[in-house]
């Protein structure tokens, strides 16, 4: 059975990270952009991060310019942008598709297992999802839905509950 710890991804700095360095933890996983009516969601997420992370959250971000352009800054900017207006210290990774022929192989992956409005496509940017700490998806969240209304569900998915 496939899970998060079979894919690989670009770090914002060039390198290729295996996930599964995140094995045994739970991971929330977002497509995100820096000039989306959501990007204010980074706070929140960096909240989450810092919140949860001694109890095994790790929040990964994945960037992404396939929705009205919304991230067209390249990696350094991304995370310049990303430290200066939100202090996020949370794992993010170079701009990934999520939908289409290009979109990144975790992403295929995470549609597959959990479909949305739209069928399997990613609606918009900060689509999120939470992944449990056997690596598979628990649930996935609309862009809408804020950071905050994850955490009942992250701390059943903590307690090995979820």
């Amino acid at each position: 059975m496939t899970s998060l710890s079979d894919f690989t991804a670009t770090t914002l700095g060039g390198e290729e990270q295996p996930l599964s360095a995140y094995a045994d933890q739970v991971v929330l996983v977002v497509n995100t952009a820096s000039k989306c009516g959501f990007t204010p969601q980074y706070a929140g997420l960096e909240e989450l991060h810092r919140t949860y992370g001694e109890r095994g959250l790790t929040v990964l971000g994945f960037p992404c310019n396939q929705f009205a352009h919304q991230e067209p800054g390249d990696e350094e900017a991304i995370g310049a942008f990303c430290e200066r207006n939100y202090g996020v210290t949370f794992p993010m990774f170079a701009k990934v598709d999520v939908n289409g022929p290009d979109a990144h192989p975790l992403y295929r992956w995470l549609r597959e297992q959990q479909g949305g409005l739209l069928g399997d496509r990613i609606k918009w940017n900060f689509t999120k999802f939470l992944i449990g700490r056997d690596g598979q998806v628990i649930d996935r969240y609309a862009p809408a839905t804020k950071p905050a209304k994850l955490s009942g569900d992250i701390e059943r998915a903590l307690d090995g509950r979820a």
